[in-house]
């Protein structure tokens, strides 16, 4: 890219090697807002009791359809300011970059978004629903089409302020005030008589509500009049958009792993069924998602950070922050995939009875989630510092491997079948980033102590695992307190003895807090 000629010199970015403390404190500030997520296990069972499941399952396919079409339209703006933000030269370039991206994502979600209001009475006839929700579907689809622009622009404004090293403020605001906000609003609508259109008001008001604060947060990272005029430099709108389309197979792929299932569960099964079935798969995928959560807050923190020390220092200079981040992650994920497991049958009891079909789901889906966090942020790093045609390759294979599977599994097992090839699949192309990391550049995770911080975090997990099943036996509400107890144990015992003494060290006032820094 060429610098823009100003006429007084634009501030350069002051670059500073990344450090494995900056890691820890970004990871756990995400992670902890991510413990947001904990209200969808208020929330969601809420929406099944309130609207019933069925209806829940209408509203997951529509919302699974806008977060599909926004992973597409959007041109991965989200990863190309990971890598152009903490690369420009100086403040002017880092505005511009923002600018870009907006304006991309606006041309492309308002018209398909009036489109999709325009199409809604022919898109009613394709999605399955009870005969309760038919009768509003074409409604609620025309409404729900203007959930694209929304959601794209708080996708692209978190993805600019995490750019700036800023990860909690972004992650707080769309996961913990938007999932409150939702189900403060999804009450009123339950109050005003609203029933099958319920979800989808609530929903879009909550939208509505982030997205506003989305644009007032994004003003305390960039200067938002600088944003509006700011020259865009020669060959930066082709340079970005050429990163994105790189990028963008593996981000629909990413996407279509956790959103695309229910909807062709709902297309393949007629009426109520099919929207029964898709609410499984929605309710079991949320509860798989504590799972998730920690490989996302490492995700979120080592894209730009992996960037930023790559600008600073080099591509190797990675190498310790790769290995600190899938550490720390496998010594929470292992005890916490333990703790779910063991907790899965009173989840459910939390949702209405339909959910209980569920049980199996959420164990192939945690089990899954769990493999592919102990392979490391390595797409996220792959994103930055990788080679384009080698994420290509990613996204087609395990494109391809998804497909083959759930055409052979669906059919026989069901949703069941639907979740073994999307834990399949994502550890498929979560390995092979691994090795192409690997490959290129030298970069794994599994340098010392790997192994050490891996069987001391197993034996923890499995600690809670037999302490559970043993007082189950003589009562389940007893076991779920034990697992909750155990999952605490395990977790101090993964990090005191599974983390050597300078990971603990880098975790700071949280390892002294939990009594770990000897």
């Amino acid at each position: 890219m060429t610098a823009p000629t100003l006429q007084d010199e634009p501030a350069d970015i002051e670059r500073k090697p990344v450090t494995e403390g900056e890691v820890a404190r970004g990871a756990a500030t995400a992670l902890l807002a991510r413990f947001g997520a904990v209200i969808e296990l208020i929330s969601q069972p809420a929406y099944t009791w309130l609207f019933s499941v069925a209806t829940y399952g209408v509203y997951t396919v529509l919302w699974a359809a806008v977060n599909i079409v926004s992973n597409i339209v959007d041109l991965a703006m989200t990863s190309v300011l990971q890598r152009v933000v903490p690369q420009a030269r100086n403040e002017e370039e880092a505005h511009a970059a923002v600018k870009v991206a907006i304006l991309v994502i606006l041309a492309t979600t308002v018209p398909l978004a009036a489109l999709g209001s325009i199409a809604a009475p022919w898109l009613a006839k394709v999605v399955n629903a009870a005969p309760k929700d038919q009768e509003t579907l074409a409604l609620a689809i025309g409404l729900f089409a203007w959930a694209l622009p929304l959601w794209t622009f708080m996708e692209v404004a978190g993805s600019a302020m995490r750019a700036r090293r800023a990860f909690g403020p972004e992650i707080r605001l769309k996961v913990f005030y938007e999932q409150a906000s939702r189900l403060v609003f999804a009450f009123l609508c339950f109050g005003l008589g609203l029933q099958s259109l319920g979800l989808v008001v609530a929903h879009l008001a909550s939208l509505l509500f982030i997205s506003a604060l989305s644009l007032r947060l994004l003003g305390k990272y960039y200067d938002l009049k600088l944003v509006l005029r700011a020259r865009v430099p020669t060959g930066m709108v082709p340079d970005m958009l050429t990163y994105g389309l790189a990028v963008l197979p593996g981000n629909i792929l990413k996407r279509c792993y956790s959103d695309l299932p229910p909807i062709l569960l709902n297309l393949l099964l007629p009426g109520v069924q099919g929207a029964t079935a898709a609410a499984l798969y929605g309710i079991a995928r949320k509860v798989a998602s504590i799972m998730q959560m920690v490989k996302l807050s490492f995700g979120y923190v080592m894209a730009p950070l992996a960037s930023a020390q790559k600008a600073a220092v080099d591509a190797a200079s990675v190498a310790p922050l790769y290995g600190f981040s899938t550490r720390l992650a496998m010594a929470g994920i292992l005890p916490l995939m333990a703790a779910v497991i063991g907790l899965s049958q009173e989840i459910l009891l939390l949702f209405a009875p339909e959910a209980r079909a569920a049980l199996a789901l959420v164990v192939i889906l945690s089990v899954g989630r769990t493999v592919e966090a102990l392979l490391g942020p390595s797409s996220a790093i792959m994103e930055v510092i990788g080679q384009r045609r080698l994420l290509l390759w990613n996204s087609g294979i395990g494109l391809v491997s998804w497909i083959t599977l759930a055409l052979v599994l669906t059919p026989t097992f069901g949703a069941v079948g639907m979740a073994i090839s999307v834990a399949v699949s994502l550890n498929v192309v979560a390995l092979l980033s691994l090795l192409q990391l690997h490959w290129s550049h030298r970069l794994h995770p599994f340098q010392p102590p790997f192994w050490r911080t891996f069987f001391v975090s197993a034996l923890a997990a499995l600690l809670v695992l037999t302490s559970e099943a043993a007082v189950s036996q003589w009562s389940e509400a007893a076991g779920a307190v034990v697992a909750v107890v155990m999952f605490a144990a395990s977790f101090w015992l993964s990090l005191r003895f599974g983390l050597c003494q300078p990971d603990r060290a880098a975790l700071g006032r949280f390892a002294k807090w939990m009594r770990i820094k000897v």
